[in-house]
């Protein structure tokens, strides 16, 4: 009777040491099947809208997303360094034409996405009052404070700002008194925090912060039509295209829609 009493006694050890076995067996098979997270580079004005997209996107695939947003200038020449990047997208056309020349995207999977509105902005407490026209009486509101937009010689945002405020012959008026930020959410906070008199924006970045309001919105005949080119870069993975797809997909542009964009 000794030894059976000893069998009893040394089964549940077995079976414990055959679960655990099969437990580290499993372990690594499982992490080696979760999908790779996708890196994607984003201009700043879409910062909220496709953090929400990529919210979805992974819900419905599992596939992780790592955002980093930018002015599109700098993330561009990130990827040239050879930053790795899944996906970009810019808020410009140059900025995707810069990369496509030195052969760092999928030339083919360029899509244009999305459009938007370039605006004037003012704190939300200021009584500024302008109607923009050919002419309009920009440096006489700006009075002694200063204008902000992104870098022209960089920044979309600030590119487009620089040619509209050309072409209504007011460029000359306020040029010396520009504050050239960042990006166009670094030139939303300046007018936020009430540090400029005036900015020049995208209209959805200006929907999204309350300490700012617009003021008007720039002629669309005034600028280049803004436009949101996305590609895969040429060290993509393989599942960056299915990323991309879902950015044209009726889930994402609800997402696009209702943070301003016009979707393409």
């Amino acid at each position: 009777m000794h030894w059976r009493a000893t069998l009893a006694a040394a089964r549940p050890r077995a079976v414990a040491w055959l679960l655990l076995g099969l437990l580290v067996q499993w372990l690594p098979a499982s992490a080696a099947a979760e999908p790779p997270a996708l890196t994607v580079f984003g201009a700043a004005s879409l910062t909220n809208a496709l953090q929400e997209v990529g919210d979805g996107f992974t819900r419905e695939t599992s596939i992780p997303i790592k955002f980093s947003f930018a002015a599109s200038s700098a993330l561009a020449r990130q990827i040239e360094s050879g930053a790795p990047a899944d996906v970009f997208v810019s808020a410009d056309e140059d900025w995707m034409d810069y990369l496509q020349t030195r052969q760092l995207i999928k030339a083919a999977s360029r899509r244009d996405l999305l459009g938007n509105r370039l605006v004037l902005i003012a704190p939300a407490d200021s009584r500024v009052q302008l109607k923009i026209s050919p002419g309009f009486a920009l440096a006489a509101a700006l009075g002694k404070e200063r204008l902000v937009t992104g870098d022209p010689d960089a920044v979309p945002v600030g590119r487009y700002a620089r040619e509209a405020l050309t072409k209504l012959e007011v460029w000359n008026s306020v040029a010396d008194r520009l504050v050239r930020a960042d990006s166009v959410r670094s030139a939303l906070a300046f007018v936020d925090r009430g540090e400029a008199a005036l900015g020049i924006v995208y209209e959805t970045d200006a929907l999204i912060d309350p300490g700012v309001r617009i003021v008007d919105v720039f002629p669309e005949a005034t600028h280049a039509p803004i436009a949101y080119p996305a590609a895969l870069t040429t060290g993509a993975n393989a599942n960056a295209a299915k990323f991309l797809e879902y950015l044209r997909s009726p889930a994402a542009a609800i997402v696009f829609r209702h943070y301003g964009f016009t979707v393409l």
